[in-house]
C-alpha cells in the first residue's frame, strides 16, 4: 500500500503561476502535477487542500495557524505525512507555533516555499516541493516533528530562521544540525530527532497575543521602552539583547522592567545573535535582569520565543508561574537543555 500524504496550500511565492500576460496569479492546486509533472512518477498519494482564503505570509495570524492545525488534526489518522506550502517571510514562526501547538506528534509536518513563483523557469519551488513530499511521505525514516525544508535542508522548525531575502538557500538553523541533507539519497539523522511520543495527540489552539517584542540598540531611551512596557493589557515581552543577554545597567531601564514584572508581565530574554545562548548573570551586564525576574531563554529563535510565549499565555491565562516555568524548558526541541 502507498503512504499518503496531504498538501496544506495556505498561499506565497511558491504557489504562484504566470498567466499568457505574465501576470502572477495562485494556481490551483488540483493541477499540481501539471504544475510539477515529476510527481506523477512519484511512488506515494497525493491529496491536497487549500485554505479559504490564500494569503500573502505577511499576513499570517495565530487564527490562521488555527486553521492550519484544524485541517491537519481532521486528517491526521488518515495520511503518512503533511506538507504545508506556505510563503517564506513568516514560515519560522507557522513552524514554530505549529510545533507547540502539536504536543505527542507522531508523524512528519514539513513546511516548504521557494522564493521563485512555482511558474517561473528557474523556481526553485520544484525541487522543494518534490523533496518535502519524499520526506514527509518516507518510509526510511519517521520524524515526529514539524519542519522547514529548504534547499536540500530538513531543518527543526523551531530552531529554523529566514536568513536571506534573495539567495535559494534562505533559512539557516544556527544552534541545531540540519535533520537531514537531500543529495542523490535522503541522508536523515534520526540521533537528532525527538524522541517518539507513546501518549495520545494533543491540539492546541489558544494563543495570547498580548505580548510584544522590545529589541535593544545603543541610544534606546526611556520614552521607547515605556511605550512598550507600558501597553495597556500587556502580558509578556520578548527582550532581544546583547551577546550572551546583557542589557543596559541604567536605573530607568531596570526599574522599568522591574514594574512591568510586578505588574505581572513575563520578559524573556533572547540574545540577537543568531548564534549561540543567553547565560544570565554571565556578565555583569545580565545580573540585574536576573536579580528582579527577568527568564533566561537559553539558544531559542526570536521566532519561536515570541510563539512559544503566546502559546503558553494562551492555554495557561491563569498560571503565571507554570507559564514562566515552561518557557525556560524545552518543550519541542526548541532550547538546548
Amino acid at each position: 500500500m502507498k503512504n499518503k500524504v496531504l498538501i496544506v496550500y495556505t498561499g506565497g511565492t511558491i504557489g504562484m503561476v504566470q498567466d499568457e500576460n505574465g501576470s502572477l496569479h495562485p494556481f490551483a492546486l488540483d493541477r499540481i502535477y501539471d504544475a510539477v509533472p515529476q510527481l506523477k512518477h512519484c511512488c506515494y498519494d497525493i491529496d491536497s487542500v487549500t485554505l479559504d482564503n490564500i494569503i500573502d505570509s505577511s499576513n499570517m495570524t495565530p487564527s490562521l495557524w488555527v486553521d492550519i492545525a484544524e485541517i491537519i488534526e481532521r486528517n491526521y489518522n488518515d495520511y503518512d505525512g503533511f506538507v504545508v506550502l506556505h510563503g517564506t517571510d513568516t514560515m519560522a514562526y507557522t513552524a514554530s507555533a505549529l510545533s507547540f501547538m502539536f504536543k505527542n506528534l507522531t508523524k512528519p509536518i514539513v513546511l516548504t516555499g521557494s522564493q521563485l513563483p512555482l511558474g517561473m523557469l528557474r523556481s526553485d519551488g520544484r525541487e522543494n516541493i518534490i523533496c518535502a513530499l519524499e520526506v514527509a511521505s518516507t518510509r526510511l525514516a519517521t520524524i515526529p516533528e514539524v519542519c522547514i525544508f529548504f534547499e536540500s535542508h530538513l531543518y527543526r522548525g523551531n530552531r529554523s530562521t529566514k536568513m536571506n531575502a534573495e539567495n535559494f538557500d534562505a533559512f539557516a538553523s544556527y544552534n541545531y544540525p540540519s535533520l537531514a541533507k537531500v543529495g542523490i539519497n535522503i541522508s536523515f539523522k534520526e540521533h537528532l530527532f525527538l524522541p517518539m511520543p507513546t501518549m495520545p495527540l494533543m491540539v492546541r489552539k489558544k494563543f495570547d497575543t498580548r505580548v510584544a517584542i522590545l529589541k535593544l540598540f545603543p541610544g534606546i531611551g526611556p520614552e521607547v521602552v515605556r511605550a512598550i512596557l507600558d501597553t495597556p493589557d500587556l502580558q509578556g515581552v520578548v527582550i532581544e539583547t546583547y551577546g550572551s543577554g546583557n542589557a543596559p545597567t541604567d536605573e530607568w531601564f531596570i526599574t522599568a522592567l522591574d514594574e512591568a514584572i510586578k505588574r505581572g508581565v513575563i520578559v524573556l530574554n533572547v540574545t540577537q545573535c543568531k548564534a549561540g545562548a543567553v547565560k544570565m548573570r554571565q556578565y555583569a551586564a545580565s545580573c540585574d535582569l536576573d536579580r528582579i525576574g527577568v527568564i533566561g531563554a537559553g539558544d531559542i529563535t526570536i521566532e519561536a520565543a515570541i510563539t512559544k510565549m503566546m502559546c503558553l499565555l494562551g492555554n495557561y491565562p491563569d498560571d503565571k508561574a507554570h507559564v514562566r516555568e515552561r518557557l525556560s524548558q524545552s518543550l519541542r526541541g526548541e532550547i538546548t537543555e
